[in-house]
């Protein structure tokens, strides 16, 4: 199967979820044009509190659609961009991959994966036991964050669905993602 973005979402407003639209503009450093959580330095509200200064690691925002299957499948009416993410993916097993690597999207953009995004309480607020879903353990009983990655936008250009998506890994020893 070709890995592929299946939808792209910005919100200018800090809303929990974005509207999907037809395609979405990546700048080089500050991440989605127009959404909220662009910009260099954090966007978070609860990040800005601790210290605004701190360079912005969660510029964009990926979701695996397979995850909206499971969802979907264990009862959830949940859309893309409806968990806030800005580009939705199919066979891209993003919860496995190294710091560092870089997505290809589309013809230029190109994000660099820097961590997990640590889900939060509003998952309650949007639909009553999602964050439970999104949080699962492993075989040997280690939390897993399954609400996607976070990244930074290192080349921009237009990211539209049905985009291919190309994976490149990081050279040297690969890092476990951590939340971010």
């Amino acid at each position: 199967m070709t890995s592929r973005v299946t939808a792209v979402s910005r919100s200018a407003a800090h809303t929990f979820s974005k509207t999907s639209l037809e395609s979405i503009r990546l700048l080089a450093g500050l991440g989605v044009e127009g959404d909220a959580h662009a910009g260099v330095t954090v966007k978070h509200r609860s990040r800005v509190a601790r210290d605004p200064g701190q360079p912005n690691l969660r510029q964009v925002h990926l979701v695996h659609a397979e995850l909206h299957d499971e969802l979907r499948e264990a009862g959830f009416a949940v859309r893309e961009g409806d968990m806030g993410e800005n580009v939705t993916t199919r066979g891209v097993d993003l919860l496995a991959l190294p710091a560092g690597t870089r997505l290809h999207l589309g013809e230029t953009a190109v994000v660099e994966v820097t961590g997990l995004r640590n889900p939060c309480v509003q998952l309650d607020g949007f639909q009553d036991g999602l964050m439970k879903a999104v949080l699962d353990r492993d075989e040997e009983g280690n939390l897993v964050r399954k609400a996607g990655v976070m990244g930074v936008v290192v080349a921009g250009g237009e990211v539209r669905p049905g985009d291919a998506i190309r994976v490149e890994p990081p050279t040297g020893p690969h890092q476990a993602l951590r939340p971010v």
